[in-house]
């Protein structure tokens, strides 16, 4: 899977991919990544990307013509990438959207900065996306969560295959309550029947303390 993600600040990616399931990745050539600079798309001296506000207005919104550039670089090499722009409008994310991405060949995250974008740079885009009714002032940090989602739902990244059926938001619940040694601590104690080691038992106990979840329609 190849995953492209454009911003105006690209270094902030490099610890975060240089990680965990990522590296992993990486390494065993489960998914690949490019950062790619807006800025590199300019045409002035000073590499602008934004600009004040038509109208008057506080911030500065990020610029079109070089995201567009940005994305027509993509497209010439990779014409069948989907391109998904994170803005607080958009859809809300969700384990089933992680599970529909994690099935490209290759996707295109445009990562927001300052007031946002201009709104054509939003026509851009094949898809809208937001990860929440909160505002964050880097839109990295949201592509990074929903490029993790994605990931690590890719076959080969996690060591047990077994571990993604029972993950919280799976067939619409949340996991279980899991506990581990001490059997108590500071007077708490795990329930008795995680400990009794009849499996029938703990299979209706587990069951039992699911929680249904309230599904977010993610159509995108």
């Amino acid at each position: 899977m190849r995953i492209y993600l454009l911003s105006v600040y690209p270094k902030i990616f490099e610890s975060i991919f240089d990680d965990g399931i990522f590296k992993k990745a990486k390494k065993e050539h489960l998914a690949e990544f490019e950062f790619v600079n807006i800025r590199d798309f300019t045409t002035d001296k000073h590499k602008t990307v934004d600009d004040s506000v038509y109208g008057g207005g506080p911030g500065m919104l990020l610029k079109p013509e070089p995201i567009y550039k940005a994305l027509d670089y993509i497209k010439s090499k990779d014409k069948d990438v989907l391109s998904v722009i994170l803005t607080p409008e958009g859809t809300l994310f969700n384990q089933q959207k992680a599970k529909e991405y994690a099935k490209k060949e290759s996707i295109a995250f445009i990562c927001g900065r300052y007031e946002g974008f201009d709104e054509r740079v939003k026509l851009l885009a094949d898809e809208k996306i937001s990860i929440g009714q909160f505002i964050i002032s880097r839109g990295e940090l949201a592509a990074s969560i929903i490029v993790d989602a994605i990931v690590r739902l890719l076959p080969g990244v996690l060591g047990n295959k077994e571990s993604l059926k029972e993950e919280s938001f799976e067939n619409d619940f949340l996991e279980y309550p899991q506990y581990t040694r001490p059997a108590t601590f500071r007077g708490l104690k795990v329930p008795e029947v995680l400990l009794s080691g009849n499996h029938a038992m703990i299979e209706k106990w587990r069951k039992e303390n699911t929680l249904k979840v309230e599904r977010e329609v993610c159509d995108g």
